[in-house]
């Protein structure tokens, strides 16, 4: 468990995991996905795409139930989409690609954040094109 120093009068903010990644909540992505990020000229909103290849909730969602929706969990909360779309080859899955958009400078601030963090615990890299 991590703890963060702060002020008296604010609560220190205890980081009980890792970031991760759900489909179905309880259930934590294994596979580790290609990102992309886009940004509006003013910088005023964004959208993250997420494409999964053989992502592990098809091992287990036969198991547990269906997909939900896409949970981003970190010590701050849960962002979430439900823009979450299966790719099929030959009648069996093989990919998940999931959107999330980003409305205010705020929600850019509070996803980079969340990405600063998930990247760190699964040695990702940003590469800028």
């Amino acid at each position: 468990m991590i703890t963060q120093k702060t002020p008296q009068h604010m609560p220190a903010i205890m980081m009980v995991g890792k970031p991760k990644i759900q489909f179905i909540q309880g259930t934590d992505e294994l596979t580790i996905p290609d990102v992309k990020l886009t940004k509006s000229k003013d910088g005023t909103n964004g959208m993250a795409i997420f494409r999964f290849d053989q992502p592990s909730v098809f091992d287990s969602s036969g198991e547990v139930g269906d997909i939900t929706g896409f949970y981003m969990i970190d010590e701050e909360g849960v962002l979430q989409s439900v823009d979450v779309n299966a790719k099929f080859v030959n009648g069996k899955p093989s990919g998940i690609e999931a959107k999330y958009i980003m409305r205010t400078p705020r929600d850019w601030d509070r996803f980079m954040r969340f990405m600063e963090r998930y990247s760190n615990a699964n040695g990702l890299q940003f590469i800028k094109y």
